[in-house]
């Protein structure tokens, strides 16, 4: 099979523009992935902080408590970055630089506030994620952010890959198709059409998603025997700052810096 290109055409530009996300295959070396995942699962099976439980949002199939069984059932290792220099050296790879600077300039920063994190999906216990966009719950000056979603196994429906709505991220949403917490309503006669278009982001280990901040997305549970392991970080342009006093603002970026190699 060919290697993959070390930026996007103008073809594939054109595609995240109109549909909101595109997919890399194979982008991530296999050792790079291997060395990745041995250090989740070591930290996943050491339980080290910062961490998420699938219990903490409530999310349907969730425990109801950390006191239920199943309540210890991580959702996400947090802080990604700072975890081990091994998700360092993807974070800031010029190979994310130069995917990235077609997207959002030349001068890119990682948000340290947001994803940033190894996402676990176990086999017990997992939780669906009904429809959002990332950006609900973002502040920056602009709604332009493009997240980086990493597979460090396989993706399928069946393990509760990312399902995605292309398109969206150029759509309007009048608060009656929205629910209180601003997932999408699957209940409403106006989303139904919309719903149809749902495709599954089925990803191998290595393969990379990007997906702008405001394309409807969404997940189920993992079916499967095995945990399914993803590394997310999400990024913005230097001049498109967080809003100061927000969530957003709360860590420093990271400046990712324009590799020669």
């Amino acid at each position: 099979m060919p290697v993959p290109s070390d930026t996007f055409s103008a073809a594939e530009i054109a595609q995240f523009e109109r549909a909101g996300y595109a997919i890399v295959r194979r982008m991530a070396s296999p050792d790079l992935v291997e060395r990745m995942l041995a250090r989740a699962r070591e930290q996943l099976e050491a339980e080290a902080a910062p961490i998420e439980y699938e219990a903490d949002l409530g999310y349907p199939g969730a425990p109801g408590s950390r006191d239920d069984p199943g309540g210890r059932t991580v959702r996400r290792l947090l802080q990604a970055y700072a975890r081990d220099a091994v998700f360092r050296e993807w974070a800031a790879s010029g190979a994310l630089q130069r995917r990235l600077a077609p997207l959002l300039g030349q001068e890119i920063v990682l948000a340290q506030a947001h994803h940033n994190c190894i996402m676990t999906k176990s086999p017990r216990y997992s939780s669906e994620t009904g429809w959002h966009q990332d950006i609900r719950y973002w502040a920056f000056e602009r709604p332009e952010l493009v997240s980086v979603w990493l597979a460090l196994g396989p993706e399928r429906r069946e393990n509760g890959c990312l399902l995605l709505l292309p398109g969206t991220h150029r759509m309007e949403f009048d608060a009656a198709r929205l629910d209180d917490a601003k997932f999408l309503r699957t209940d409403v006669t106006e989303n139904q059409a919309l719903l149809r278009t749902e495709i599954a982001a089925e990803l191998e280990p290595g393969d990379v998603l990007f997906f702008h901040c405001r394309l409807f997305h969404a997940a189920g549970a993992n079916r499967t025997a095995m945990t399914k392991y993803s590394l997310v970080f999400t990024y913005h342009a230097a001049d498109n700052r967080p809003l100061p006093g927000t969530r957003s603002a709360s860590l420093p970026g990271i400046p990712v810096v324009k590799h020669q190699e």
